[in-house]
């Protein structure tokens, strides 16, 4: 059964982005052949409907997916395939609702493969962790906040990846300008003011549920392990992440960062923030194997 539920998962995700890919080929096949091409969909019209009902029922297969593998019977079993997946999962929910709102379609196209790759990692890397403290109130505020936090910065460094995309092809050149479906697919997508302004607020929003991460860290270690704050690998890149993402808004606040600076700040403050957890158990427990409960 849970087999299925991978693979029924993993398809889905993918369909979607197949579909989202076909439809921008169709439109840049009728606007080289002349034909009269339909316009983006606004947010709310009804032709927009069936996708986004798609992309939540996915969201619901996801969600019963990973409660069924991580929150299993007396036991919590987490690891670091596990906090991608969930990472990806709520991605793809915030991206889902902020739909509403934005017309955000071209990041469907960024989302939905890494999402159906991400949901199938469990599976290929099945070694865990089983937590024995999971019932710890602490914990699961903490679990739940880190996990949040994830999600947010996961699509705000998508968001980032499409904006530099975006913003390069505003110069084009022989080289990198865009042709076919990928110039249909840039013209969906909202002015660049707009998308900076989303992810200035995905960048807050996060940034918040961080620090709420490392404080319910520094209360569950307190309660669990008797100190307040652990020095590791994972503290110390949690707290320069954190910095890093500080500083953005800071450099956004006070000096109107914005453009390639703003957005290579926000990429590199992501990557040290999934060496905080991700990548150190990736090596504990991929490369070296190595099982704890830290």
């Amino acid at each position: 059964m849970t087999i299925l539920l991978y693979a029924l998962t993993a398809i889905l995700y993918a369909g979607l982005a197949v579909c989202s890919w076909q439809g921008y080929r169709r439109d840049a096949a009728l606007a080289l052949a002349g034909g009269q091409v339909a316009p983006a969909p606004v947010t709310g019209t009804p032709s927009r409907w069936p996708m986004q009902l798609s992309l939540f029922a996915v969201l619901v297969l996801h969600g019963v997916l990973l409660h069924q593998t991580i929150f299993r019977t007396e036991s919590m079993h987490f690891g670091f395939a596990y906090m991608l997946s969930a990472m990806l999962w709520l991605s793809v929910g915030i991206y889902w609702i902020e739909s509403f709102f934005f017309p955000l379609e071209s990041l469907r196209l960024m989302v939905t493969p890494v999402a159906a790759v991400a949901c199938l990692l469990p599976m290929i890397f099945p070694d865990v962790r089983i937590l024995g403290f999971a019932a710890n109130p602490v914990f699961k505020a903490h679990f739940i906040i880190a996990n949040m936090a994830y999600g947010l910065f996961a699509l705000a460094a998508l968001h980032a990846l499409l904006m530099i995309y975006a913003e390069r092809q505003l110069h084009p050149s022989r080289s990198n300008e865009a042709t076919g479906w990928l110039s249909r697919w840039l013209e969906t997508l909202p002015p660049l003011l707009t998308m900076e302004k989303l992810l200035f607020r995905l960048i807050g929003a996060g940034f918040v549920l961080l620090t709420l991460t490392l404080i319910s860290g520094v209360m569950f270690s307190e309660a669990l392990f008797g100190r307040a704050v652990r020095v590791d690998h994972k503290t110390v890149f949690a707290v320069v992440s954190w910095l890093m993402f500080g500083a953005v808004l800071l450099g956004r606040h006070f000096y109107g960062w914005r453009g390639k600076v703003a957005l290579r700040w926000v990429l590199a403050s992501f990557v040290t923030l999934l060496l905080a957890y991700v990548g150190s158990r990736f090596v504990l427990e991929v490369v070296l194997h190595r099982m704890t409960e830290t």
